[in-house]
């Protein structure tokens, strides 16, 4: 485990905050290509990686308050609200930032008036990859997005120890590597999105796509996951996931009737 990577004078650089700026970096770029290649401002893509940026961690940081409150001593929700809980480079929970990202955005659109699916469109790629990036940062700093222990089962070539990390496991404990299966995944993602991002003409359709496999992943992942049941047996990230596969699913069956129709005005 690799919490802090290496010290800039009196400056420490931690693992998991390089891999979030790398991610931001890298989806800024993508985001900037496809901006250029739809004839938009470049520009856009530096104010809505930042918009991202913001949102992501008021939204991660409040929906981490919640769960910890919601599943913790029973003490008032207030008394979450201090400065070593909120400035503290732990608790970050991803869909709180990834629901706060998208409200960012709306507004961002509608200031601007641009289509806000077709943006989503042009954004679904790059936040895969950027998901699949700051999990790696996870998995340097061990901060507890691992899995459940392998020790003794058929999954033991798989277990990884994370005892240095931020959140460590017990010495000789080998859990599974979630942070690296998602990465993995991610990766995937970003490639089928990327493949098709100028197949369709319709908005909304690369984005329900997003929707569906990136729900589908977390969703999946969530069962070898640490994450306390909230209902139905799911953890709340699992309930969220079904949401937004439900909901892409809806979109993706709408959007592709509109595309059929227009193929055949055409």
């Amino acid at each position: 485990m690799y919490p802090k990577l290496f010290e800039i004078g009196p400056v420490p650089v931690y693992s998991y905050g390089l891999m979030l700026g790398l991610a931001f970096l890298v989806g800024s770029a993508l985001l900037s290509k496809e901006l250029k290649r739809n004839s938009m401002d470049e520009n856009y893509g530096v104010t809505l990686t930042f918009l991202c940026l913001l949102g992501g961690i008021i939204g991660s940081k409040f929906f981490y308050i919640l769960e910890e409150w919601n599943f913790g001593s029973g003490e008032p929700l207030s008394s979450y609200f201090t400065s070593d809980v909120i400035f503290s480079a732990s608790g970050l929970t991803f869909y709180g930032g990834l629901i706060f990202a998208i409200i960012f955005v709306m507004i961002f659109c509608k200031v601007k008036k641009i289509s806000v699916l077709k943006m989503f469109d042009m954004m679904s790629p790059s936040a895969a990859i950027g998901y699949g990036i700051a999990r790696i940062g996870c998995h340097l700093s061990g901060d507890g997005d691992y899995g459940t222990e392998v020790n003794g089962t058929f999954w033991e070539f798989l277990g990884y120890s994370y005892s240095k990390g931020t959140v460590p496991t017990a010495e000789g404990v080998l859990v599974h590597p979630a942070p690296v299966y998602e990465t993995i995944v991610s990766v995937f993602i970003f490639l089928f999105l990327w493949r098709n991002r100028a197949k369709f003409k319709t908005p909304g359709i690369i984005f329900a796509y997003f929707l569906i496999l990136s729900g589908i992943e977390r969703l999946l992942v969530e069962f070898i996951r640490l994450n306390p049941i909230v209902a139905f047996g799911l953890s709340q990230a699992q309930i969220i996931s079904v949401i937004m596969i439900l909901g892409g699913i809806y979109l993706l069956f709408d959007k592709l009737a509109a595309e059929k129709k227009l193929i055949t005005a055409n």
